[in-house]
């Protein structure tokens, strides 16, 4: 009989996240494949967990990845565990589920951790629709496509999350306000689960300031505003006097003014008085 392929979520800072489930598969597998030995296995040990280990990592996702399907395929079960959270997530062990599920064998994923949820829940911002970038291609490396993906999330609604490391965060934040502007929410998440974890709402203008003058320390998650349907449709159109007033105030409430404030917005952009503005929602109600 096949073995099978279990996808173990470990911490991403706080060893109490680890579930009992996750601990007891560790225990009982046949061989753990771990991003990085030499950091897996003071997570093993702290449990005490004797299972063989062996690296799977991005430098040999390919080849060590038919190696441990033919183990399964052998009758061997494998767990996957990555550095930290919830491996197939913006890590090589997207390749192993992909062999897997070609050659026939069992794949199981067991929830827990993952950065990128943590910090979403955790925004303030809307969580129904999100999209995960992960981490930016490196701009000395893949400049092209660095662009090109910056490019999609200029025009893009749902609310975006990406990890970056402290040494490039400055440097992210300054390409996202060329691209999305200054004044676009953003939640700053960084340690998360860890004793310094914190979570700042706030402006790509703002956090640009503030680590101008401040060094990054510790890995961060960036959760970012989307576009407002409003605003997509106002380029499309190419004027105020083609979108709906409500759809108008709406837009400045959704970048977090209050219903006072976008009026006043709204009648200055169009260049009449708020009262009118006022008259126009309620004659929009009424229809």
């Amino acid at each position: 009989m096949a073995g099978k392929l279990f996808l173990c979520a470990t911490p991403i800072g706080n060893l109490e996240d680890i579930t009992y489930r996750v601990v007891r598969t560790l225990e009982e597998a046949d061989l753990i494949a771990a991003e990085d030995t030499r950091h897996s296995i003071k997570l093993l040990n702290h449990f005490q967990i004797k299972t063989p280990m062996t690296s799977y990592h991005e430098y040999n996702k390919v080849d060590k990845a038919r190696y441990l399907v033919n183990q399964m395929l052998s009758g061997v079960n494998v767990a996957l565990i990555t550095d930290a959270g919830t491996p197939g997530i913006s890590d090589p062990g997207e390749e192993l589920v992909r062999q897997c599920i070609e050659a026939g064998v069992e794949v199981t994923s067991l929830p827990g951790p993952a950065a990128c949820i943590t910090a979403l829940t955790m925004s303030g911002l809307p969580t129904r629709r999100f999209a995960f970038e992960a981490f930016l291609p490196a701009e000395k490396s893949d400049k092209k496509e660095r662009a090109r993906i910056l490019g999609e999330m200029e025009r893009e609604t749902r609310t975006m999350v990406l990890y970056e490391a402290p040494h490039h965060l400055l440097k992210t934040l300054k390409d996202l306000r060329e691209v999305l502007g200054g004044d676009r929410k953003l939640s700053v998440c960084r340690e998360l689960t860890k004793k310094y974890e914190s979570s700042w709402l706030t402006t790509l203008d703002e956090a640009i300031s503030f680590y101008g003058e401040e060094d990054p320390r510790g890995e961060f998650v960036l959760v970012i505003q989307g576009k407002s349907p409003e605003e997509i449709r106002l380029e499309e159109t190419g004027s105020w006097e083609q979108m709906p007033v409500r759809d108008h105030v709406a837009m400045y409430e959704e970048q977090g003014m209050d219903r006072k404030e976008a009026m006043k917005r709204a009648a200055k952009d169009r260049g009449v008085s708020r009262r009118e503005i006022y008259q126009s929602l309620l004659d929009e109600k009424q229809d």
